[in-house]
């Protein structure tokens, strides 16, 4: 389970919010592709999602937002 300190580790300048939809993305992607190869999967799709974010397998990108004046 994501602790709170894992979020702020794994936050750095983004938002808690895109760390969790981007480890969400990153799950469900794992479970589709375990599914589609007939693969068993041992660990939980988050848990290998975090760790995919944790090593580095994984950058966090979040669009910047243009103010349009």
């Amino acid at each position: 389970m994501l602790s709170p300190n894992d979020i702020e580790n794994l936050k750095g300048k983004d938002s808690r919010y895109a760390v969790v939809v981007g480890i969400a993305k990153r799950a469900r992607d794992i479970a589709s592709d375990a599914e589609l190869n007939g693969t068993i999967l041992i660990e939980k799709p988050v848990s290998m999602a975090i760790n995919d974010f944790e090593s580095g397998d994984y950058k966090l990108i979040v669009p910047q937002v243009q103010n349009e004046e």
